[in-house]
């Protein structure tokens, strides 16, 4: 029940209640006082709503007719909650049934385009004599361009610490003037880590050229230790595509359900200020 027709019902109720006699005639309780017992028994966000005129009129109620009232209210907030958890329950095997369904035909699409392109990689290989193991491949016509590969998170073996641990030995071994500074800090920036608590294997490569500078076999044990340390890991199997306008713009093709937009026509309306 929304907060105007609760505020409805409390101003009918009001006007067939009857304030007792002896309300009017007690002069050891005075009406504020009264009103202002009466009125924090009441849920603050439904007071919050009262004009001033409703608010005087809760002393016309006799305790008996407020706690009714209370209770009213009480029990049409328990049944709306009750409601809300019954829509939940009859509309979430809906949603989940649709989106399980959309699930499996994305799944279906995505093996059917790996596979019309596995018989592309076969052929090319057949006519160029080579068998490419790059991570992506990508086709494309005057229509549009395909992407399909796979990606790699950074993974690494124990003794990658070993080597961090080296590499800044050496390090807080340099004696601090102008002339190192900067690299210091260059190699320490290349040792954090991130949220995971993993290197990130590009700086691998930064490491390796610092190598020559440094020209330290400590150093250097220690870069190797890092590098042989780095197993990447492949994650997942992914699909990019674009359709190309005559213009020459790619316009990508949205295949994950937070960037595909909502059908034309449709706006949802909840977040909306």
């Amino acid at each position: 029940m929304n907060t105007q027709t609760e505020n409805e019902a409390f101003e009918t109720f009001l006007k067939s209640a009857s304030r007792p006699e002896s309300f009017k005639t007690n002069p050891n309780y005075p009406n504020d006082t009264l009103l202002e017992e009466r009125l924090s028994q009441i849920h603050k966000s439904d007071v919050d709503n009262f004009n001033e005129t409703q608010k005087a009129k809760v002393l016309q109620l006799s305790d008996d007719e407020l706690k009714a009232e209370l209770n009213r209210r009480e029990s049409a907030k328990v049944s709306a909650r009750e409601s809300y958890k019954d829509l939940v329950q009859d509309t979430l095997p809906k949603a989940l049934l649709n989106l399980t369904a959309l699930s499996q035909l994305l799944s279906e699409a995505k093996r059917d385009i790996f596979k019309y392109f596995e018989n592309i990689l076969e052929l090319k290989s057949q006519v160029f004599g080579i068998k490419e193991k790059q991570q992506t491949h990508t086709f494309s016509t005057e229509i549009g361009e395909i992407t399909i590969g796979y990606r790699v998170t950074d993974g690494w073996d124990d003794t990658a610490s070993a080597g961090i641990e080296k590499v800044s030995k050496f390090i807080n071994s340099l004696s601090k003037n102008a002339e190192t500074a900067a690299l210091v800090d260059m190699v320490f920036n290349l040792l954090k880590k991130d949220a995971k608590g993993n290197l990130k294997g590009s700086r691998v490569l930064e490491l390796q050229k610092l190598e020559t500078k440094f020209n330290n076999a400590e150093f250097s044990d220690g870069v190797k230790i890092i590098a042989a340390a780095y197993k990447p890991v492949r994650s997942c199997w992914f699909i990019e595509a674009y359709t190309i306008l005559d213009d020459g713009k790619k316009v990508n093709i949205p295949l994950a359900m937070s960037s595909a937009d909502f059908p034309a026509g449709y706006e949802f309306q909840f977040n909306k200020s």
